[in-house]
C-alpha cells in the first residue's frame, strides 16, 4: 500500500506551480530563442539589406578607386582601420539589435516575462570549471548530443534541396555583373534561410511541447503530498480566520468605547441598534460610531441608557443605517432627511432637559 502511496500520480497544484516558477523551473526550449533570434535577424536584413549594400559598395568603390592615394604607414593605418570598424558597425547593428530583441522576446515568452528570484541569485557551482567539464564529459550529456545531431541532420536535410538548386544555377558558369551577382546571392540566401527557419520552427514547436510534458511530469506529486499541502494551507486559513476574529474584536471593543460620545440610538427595536454623532463644527455629515445586531445591539442599547444617549425606535431607518452604512463613515446620502429629523428630535429633547434642570435649579 506505501508503494502505491509513494508514486507521482497527482497533477501539480497552483501552489507547487508557483514555487516552480519562483526556482525558474520552466518549460523552455533553446530552439524558440534560435527560431525569434533568426527571424528577427531575416527580418532586419529584409528592411536594412539594400542600405547596407549600398554603405559597403560606396566604401569600397572610393577605397579601391583610390588605392594608390592612400598612405601605408604607421601613422595613418589606426585611423583607417577605425573608420572600417565604424562602418562595419553601422551596417551590422540592427540586425544585432534585431537578433537580440529577438532572443529577450522568446525567453519572455517562456518565463511568461518573470523573474526567478532564485535562479537570479548567485550559484557558484554552475560557474565551477572542474564541474562544467564533469557534466560535458558524463554519461547524461550523450543524450543531448545525440538529440543535437538529429537536429542538424534534419534541418540538412530539409535544406538540402534548395542548396543544390542554388549551386546549380546557370549563374556560376556565365560573365554576369557584381550587382546581378549580390542580387542572386541575397536571393539565394534568403531562400535558404527561410528553409532552415521553416525546420527550426517545426523542431523547436516538438521540443517546447517536449519540455512542457518534462516538466509536468517532473513537478507531479503524490497523494501524501497533496494531502499534506492541503493541511498546510488549511492551517493557514485557520490562522487567518484567528487574525480576522481578533480585529473585529478589537473594533467592536473600540465600537462600544465610542457610544457613550453618540447623540442618539436608532433601535429596531431589539434586533438592531445605530448610533450616531453629529457635530457641525467637525463634520460635513452625520457619522455612524457604532451599530450591532443581537447582543451588540443590546449591548449599545445598555451603554447609551447608562450615559443617557438618547434611544429612538425607527425600524425602517435602522435596517437601512444597518445595511448599508459603516461604522466610522458618514450616513448614506439617501438617508440625510430622515436622519435629520431624527436629530431634530433630539435636540428638542435636550432642550427640554436643559430647561427642566435649569428650573429645578
Amino acid at each position: 500500500m506505501s508503494e502505491f502511496q509513494g508514486e507521482k500520480t497527482e497533477q501539480a497544484t497552483p501552489r507547487k506551480l508557483e514555487e516552480a516558477l519562483k526556482r525558474g523551473q520552466i518549460p523552455r526550449s533553446a530552439e524558440v530563442q534560435t527560431v525569434f533570434a533568426l527571424g528577427a535577424g531575416v527580418l532586419a536584413l529584409t528592411f536594412t539589406g539594400k542600405e547596407m549594400w549600398r554603405q559597403m559598395a560606396l566604401a569600397l568603390t572610393g577605397t579601391l578607386g583610390h588605392l594608390h592615394e592612400l598612405p601605408v604607414n604607421e601613422t595613418d593605418l589606426p585611423g583607417q582601420f577605425i573608420s572600417a570598424a565604424l562602418l562595419v558597425a553601422q551596417c551590422v547593428w540592427p540586425v544585432l539589435a534585431a537578433v537580440t530583441l529577438g532572443s529577450l522576446l522568446a525567453g519572455g515568452m517562456q518565463s511568461r516575462f518573470q523573474t526567478a528570484s532564485e535562479v537570479l541569485a548567485i550559484n557558484w557551482e554552475r560557474i565551477n570549471p572542474i564541474s562544467g567539464l564533469k557534466r560535458f564529459f558524463s554519461v547524461g550529456a550523450a543524450a543531448p548530443t545525440a538529440v543535437a545531431s538529429f537536429k542538424l541532420l534534419a534541418v540538412v536535410a530539409f535544406s538540402y534541396g534548395e542548396v543544390k538548386s542554388v549551386l546549380s544555377d546557370p549563374i556560376f558558369s556565365s560573365a554576369v555583373s557584381p550587382s546581378r551577382l549580390a542580387e542572386f546571392l541575397a536571393d539565394a540566401a534568403l531562400r535558404i534561410m527561410l528553409r532552415v527557419g521553416l525546420s527550426l520552427t517545426v523542431i523547436a514547436a516538438g521540443d517546447y511541447a517536449y519540455q512542457f510534458w518534462k516538466m509536468n511530469r517532473e513537478l507531479m506529486m503524490t497523494k501524501q503530498e497533496v494531502k499534506d499541502e492541503a493541511k498546510s494551507t488549511e492551517g493557514n486559513s485557520e490562522v487567518k480566520a484567528r487574525q480576522r476574529r481578533r480585529r473585529r474584536a478589537k473594533t467592536q471593543r473600540q465600537m462600544l468605547l465610542d457610544v457613550p460620545k453618540a447623540d442618539v440610538v436608532v433601535t429596531n427595536p431589539t434586533h438592531l441598534a445605530v448610533a450616531l454623532r453629529y457635530d457641525p463644527k467637525m463634520m460635513t455629515a452625520p457619522k455612524i460610531v457604532a451599530k450591532g445586531s443581537r447582543l451588540n445591539a443590546l449591548r449599545i442599547r445598555e451603554i447609551a441608557q447608562q450615559h443617557q444617549v438618547p434611544i429612538l425606535e425607527n425600524k425602517p431607518l435602522a435596517r437601512m443605517m444597518f445595511k448599508y452604512g459603516r461604522v466610522g463613515g458618514e450616513v448614506p446620502a439617501q438617508l440625510y432627511a430622515a436622519v435629520a429629523e431624527v436629530l431634530a428630535w433630539v435636540y428638542r429633547i435636550n432642550r427640554y432637559r436643559y430647561y427642566t434642570e435649569a428650573n429645578r435649579t
